[in-house]
């Protein structure tokens, strides 16, 4: 049950979306028994977005929610994984990109909870 909701200040192209979709779905089987089949994605492209007192340059912020735990391990290839796929996709670099985590106990689907 992975959610990666994304924001950038950057317009997102329908094929970039794609292109993230694919790739963010491959990096999220870097966490044991998650894989894409499960993954929810948001973009929010354009966004006001500012960074260190300037927005006139490339920003995001992803936000990784998973239904469980991850070490710390994982988390660190998480985010170097999702860093290279935004620098690259992008043109986003990895010190403009923030990356959060958030671990949750009790995550709904079709009617119930886990």
């Amino acid at each position: 049950m992975p959610f990666i909701n994304t924001k950038l200040n950057v317009r997102l192209s329908e094929e970039k979306e794609a292109v993230l979709k694919a790739r963010l779905g491959e990096a999220i089987s870097l966490f044991p028994g998650k894989n894409e089949y499960w993954l929810m994605l948001n973009f929010s492209d354009n966004c006001r977005m500012w960074f260190r007192g300037y927005n006139s340059f490339p920003v995001a912020m992803v936000e990784v929610q998973l239904f469980g735990t991850a070490n710390d391990d994982l988390c660190n290839q998480m985010t170097k994984t999702i860093c290279r796929i935004f620098k690259e996709e992008l043109d986003v670099s990895p010190e403009h990109t923030y990356v959060k985590y958030e671990f949750i106990d009790t995550w709904g689907w079709n009617g119930e909870n886990f």
